[in-house]
């Protein structure tokens, strides 16, 4: 082969490595994905971007407080916070969370009750109010946004099955200004 054929292979297959690994990274390790709607406020914002984890899950189940991006019934991926992991009780009452029958503190939302000062975040309800079940069913978590006023979560839709989680999201990257990791 001459200098530039030997070049121009090695170009090639340098490109085609460099898509393989992309394609790898994008499909089976991390994504990003684009917040939609004022559901996560005040800890995510409508359009912020976000890295989605799609490896962690594999070794590990969610965890109460996770922020996670799943595959909802409408055909959407949502991002929500876990509050409700398999075998919880899950209650609201007095605009306080109750897992187990022990209160919860949840600090995400300090800055949101600052926001709505007086009022109620969270409505009154039991999980058998929501799913006919008292406890998460196993393979099932129980979603809510933090913005609990204006948040499409498991009080529509019912439990989430584990097998349609995609990933833990906590990386926010974009705006540039704004990057940190959600909590």
């Amino acid at each position: 082969m001459t200098k530039g054929k030997s070049d121009s292979w090695e170009w090639v297959k340098a490109v085609a490595i460099a898509l393989i690994l992309a394609f790898v990274i994008r499909y089976f390790l991390f994504a990003p994905i684009v917040v939609d709607g004022q559901s996560m406020m005040p800890t995510l914002e409508h359009s912020d971007r976000m890295i989605v984890d799609k490896i962690s899950y594999a070794f590990s189940e969610p965890e109460r407080f996770d922020i996670i991006v799943f595959h909802a019934p409408d055909g959407k991926d949502y991002i929500k916070r876990v509050i409700g992991v398999p075998g919880d009780r899950v209650e609201y009452r007095g605009d306080v969370l109750y897992v187990n029958d022990q209160a919860v503190e949840e600090p995400y939302l300090e800055n949101l009750k600052l926001v709505y000062e007086g009022e109620t975040l969270t409505g009154d309800f039991q999980l058998i109010d929501i799913t006919s079940d008292t406890v998460v069913p196993e393979d099932q978590l129980f979603v809510l946004g933090d913005n609990r006023r204006h948040s499409k979560d498991s009080r529509d839709i019912g439990t989430v099955h584990i097998d349609k989680v995609v990933g833990k999201a906590n990386i926010v990257f974009w705006p540039f200004s704004d990057i940190r990791i959600a909590k």
